[in-house]
This record gives structure tokens, C-alpha cells and sequence, in this order.
């Protein structure tokens, strides 16, 4: 064998213009053809490992040719290359997800989700769990799914409480049992008053060149006075209901409006259901120290024959509550730019918004007038049978119908 020759010139410009299996085996069948020593000149002169050029050897003195896929950009065997971690551990994925989702900040339908958990804090979680993964490829995982880092930002409203995670934890798990039970979940709030009339709405949308929508220079209540959308959000179904008073934001409308949502949507969705569970936050008209709220759930439950779960979110964790980000803001950015002319159009623009993600919201417009400064009293509020839970029975409690 000539072991002077120079054999990287039969290989310049192969490389790129056949395909990997092609290269492989023609640098092997060269290799073959020298005879002992040939795989160590030819591996020098074509860049490709001994045990690669031995594979090629292998394939050439099959008695029938590999089965390989035949076009130009698949050249590896079946089952060639580096395994993905994803593949090698089935499961992956859904366990990560299990450790981070009761922890995660933030809209989980958000694009944009994060955890407040590191790398490898959760590595070590997930080889106690029998997946053997380095935190580097917890973070590749991770971004696969959805998340990212993510630095501080001013949105803290105040009134914290040392029990905000265990009150979260605790939602997250009576939400996870009802819907694995098939009752109803919702999320509920009055979205904030829209001044009706011919003012500015905050926000652009396209109109002819030099053509704006005129509206009024000064924004004060007139005639039509202001819309209160209340909301109520279906976690299971995607689907939202929107009341849209005139009138004020009280316990008694708030609760019209889940009554509303149970005759129109909800009793037909869930025909065996014996249960509702509601997220809201704890202040305002379904707020957690409200009497006149729970003795208006009462009637409710008793009408309804649903026994009525209730769950308020800590002081200053409004923002957290589903109804905000995966209704409201979609209803904002559908109207933005356009004068609330009537209420007519409110509620138009509120039942016409839809997302990518398939949300879907019914409105109806309510002239009902609402009083306000109703007090109720503790001897009326006894008449049905509240039971608070054993942790925050402030926060958390139920209502049995009777």
C-alpha cells in the first residue's frame, strides 16, 4: 500500500455535494480497498471517525442493502444519532410540568410563562423522581414549553399576606379535583365602568389616511351614565359571560350574573352537575367580607340546588385571577380605539371577541336598577348553612343548598 499518497484530494468538495451515507460508504469502500491500514489513512484524508468508517465496512458486506430512507435530505439510518432526552424519558415533560405548574407566575396561557423554581433545584427533583437530567437540559426543556426567564417588575398591590403561595396552592388543588370530577369551575369579576358615550377609548385601530374618529375633547358622565361588564369565566370550557349593567356594581348584580350564566350556559354544559366552584378576588361586590355577597350566593344555591364553593384570591393578588387574563384583556384589546357609543355596542363588541385559542363569550345587556347601602344582618345570613374551611375560613368557604 502507498502509504505516501495523499488521499484527502479524493475527498475535497465530496462532502458537501453527496449525502452523509453516500460519503460514508464510498470513503469506506476506499478504506476496503487499500487493505490493512486503510481505515486509519482514510479516516485522516475524510474527516470521519474509525468507528463510522467500520459501520460503512459493515453495511458494504450486507448481503442486502440497508432499508434508509431514499431522499437526498434523510441520509442516516433509522435510529442514527444523538437521542433526544424528551425520547429517552418518556414522561419527562409531564412530570416537569407537575413540579412547576402549582408554582408558576403569571397566566399559564400566557406566551410568556416562568417559574420561580431554578434549574437545579428542579433537576435534583426530577432525578429524585428516576429521570437522570442535568439542569442545562431543564432549561432547554423549559423554553420548548413555554417558559423563560424573567426579571422583577413593579406590580405589587399591596396587602400581602404570609399565607399568598398556600392560598394559591390551595385554589390550584380544589380546581384540579373539581374539574377532575367534572363539576363546573369559574372565575368571576366586574371588569372596570366604561364611560358610555362619544369618548375616547384608549387605543388605535386602522382607519382611512387622515380620517380619525372624532370624539368628544372633555370625558364626563352623561345621559347613558357608565357599563359595568361583570364576567364570568368557564376554566374548563373557554367559554366567558358578560353582564353588562347600567346600573351599580352591588353583591345582588354580581350574583344575577352567575344566575344568568348558570341558566344560559353553565346548567346546560354541566346537566349532572351538584357542585360549583368560584375564584374571585376579595373585595368589591363579591368581595370576602361582604355579607350581602354570601347571603345573595344563599338564595343562589338554594334556586340552583348547586352546592356554591367559594375560594377569594389574597389581598393585592387580583391580577392573578383567570377571568383578567384570559377574558378581560382579550375584550380590551377587541373595543381599543373605539368610542362605547351605546350600550348596545358594548355588549356587541364584548360577544364578538374571540381568540386563536377558541374563548367564546355570550353578552346580554341589564337594565335591572340596583340599590345600594343594603345592609344584611347576621340573623339572615344564619339562615343558611355557610361552612368555612378549616384554612382561611375567610377566604375559603361553602354554601349548601337546602
Amino acid at each position: 500500500m502507498e502509504t505516501s499518497t495523499d488521499y484527502s484530494k479524493v475527498f475535497v468538495g465530496l462532502r458537501s455535494r453527496v449525502g452523509e451515507r453516500a460519503y460514508r460508504l464510498m470513503a469506506s469502500s476506499l478504506a476496503r480497498a487499500l487493505g490493512h491500514g486503510g481505515i486509519s489513512v482514510v479516516s485522516r484524508a475524510c474527516g470521519l471517525s474509525r468507528p463510522t468508517l467500520y459501520d460503512g465496512l459493515k453495511e458494504l458486506s450486507d448481503d442486502e442493502p440497508p432499508s434508509v430512507p431514499q431522499s437526498c435530505g434523510e441520509q442516516r439510518r433509522k435510529g442514527a444519532g444523538r437521542k433526544n432526552k424528551e425520547i429517552v424519558s418518556q414522561g419527562l415533560l409531564d412530570a416537569l410540568e407537575t413540579l412547576i405548574k402549582p408554582y408558576t407566575k403569571g397566566d399559564p396561557e400566557s406566551p410568556l410563562r416562568w417559574t420561580s423554581k431554578s434549574l437545579r433545584k428542579l433537576s435534583a427533583e426530577l432525578k429524585q423522581l428516576g429521570y437522570s437530567i442535568g439542569h442545562v437540559t431543564v432549561g432547554r426543556l423549559l423554553e420548548s414549553i413555554g417558559y423563560t426567564l424573567k426579571s422583577n417588575k413593579k406590580s405589587h398591590e399591596g396587602g400581602n399576606s404570609p399565607d399568598r403561595d398556600a392560598q394559591f396552592q390551595h385554589i390550584h388543588d380544589v380546581s384540579a379535583e373539581f374539574l377532575k370530577l367534572g363539576q363546573p369551575v369559574i372565575s368571576i369579576d366586574a371588569k372596570k365602568k366604561e364611560l358610555i358615550g362619544n369618548s375616547k377609548n384608549v387605543g388605535r385601530e386602522y382607519h382611512p389616511s387622515k380620517s380619525p374618529v372624532e370624539v368628544e375633547v372633555y370625558d364626563f358622565i352623561k345621559d347613558e351614565g357608565r357599563a359595568i361588564p361583570y364576567g364570568i369565566y368557564d376554566v374548563e370550557a373557554n367559554e366567558g359571560f358578560v353582564n353588562g349593567g347600567t346600573s351599580y356594581d352591588t353583591a345582588a348584580f354580581a350574583v344575577d350574573s352567575i344566575r344568568l350564566w348558570w341558566k344560559n350556559m353553565g346548567k346546560e354544559r354541566y346537566p349532572d352537575a351538584h357542585s360549583l366552584y368560584i375564584n374571585t378576588d376579595g373585595g368589591g361586590s363579591n368581595g370576602s367580607r361582604n355579607c350581602q355577597w354570601m347571603f345573595e350566593l344563599g338564595k343562589f344555591a338554594d334556586e340552583s340546588g348547586l352546592d356554591i364553593y367559594i375560594s377569594h384570591f389574597p389581598p393585592g393578588t387580583s391580577k392573578w385571577n383567570k377571568i383578567e387574563h384570559r377574558m378581560f384583556s382579550v375584550i380590551s384589546m377587541n373595543w381599543r380605539g373605539r368610542p362605547l357609543i351605546t350600550s348596545e355596542v358594548i355588549v356587541n363588541l364584548i360577544a364578538n371577541t374571540t381568540t386563536t385559542t377558541g374563548l367564546k363569550i355570550k353578552a346580554e345587556l341589564c337594565l335591572k336598577k340596583y340599590e345600594t347601602k343594603i345592609k344584611t344582618s347576621d340573623e339572615q345570613l344564619a339562615e343558611f348553612n355557610i361552612i368555612g374551611h378549616a384554612f382561611h375560613p375567610e377566604w375559603n368557604y361553602v354554601i349548601k343548598h337546602r
